[in-house]
């Protein structure tokens, strides 16, 4: 945040970083994976006219990340599960705003071939977002 819009200079390698935790699983507490969604939140709140030129790369990150919170039977606490998908909902909701209502074009096929409860709840509220 320090950063401000400045960030756009570092975008593309925070990107990677960024994503590459995402993708791990780094134990029951997800300590990792919650900063980096609070750090993601953080870079698309201060680096926002970038955001939609990085829609087809954040955006099957955090659906992923759903899906793995989701299907996930590791010892990971309820709390914390709702803690990861409230965040990459957030984030999803913060990219939906950038890009202007693009990704709510691009998640109506995802919600309907959906047949999981929490990750359909989870882009109910993206799609109601205002």
């Amino acid at each position: 945040s320090r950063l401000g819009i400045l960030i756009v200079r570092h975008l593309k390698r925070l990107e990677r970083v960024l994503l590459g935790y995402l993708e791990v699983s780094d134990g029951p507490e997800e300590e990792a994976r919650l900063a980096t969604l609070e750090a993601l939140q953080c870079t698309i709140q201060h680096a926002w006219p970038r955001m939609p030129c990085r829609l087809p790369v954040l955006l099957p990150a955090l659906l992923r990340l759903l899906w793995d919170v989701h299907t996930d039977q590791g010892p990971t606490p309820e709390p914390v599960r709702a803690a990861l998908l409230h965040r990459a909902t957030q984030c999803l909701i913060l990219l939906d705003h950038c890009s202007q209502g693009q990704l709510k074009v691009l998640l109506q096929g995802v919600q309907r071939s959906c047949q999981d409860s929490r990750v359909r709840e989870c882009l109910r509220k993206v799609q109601e977002s205002t």
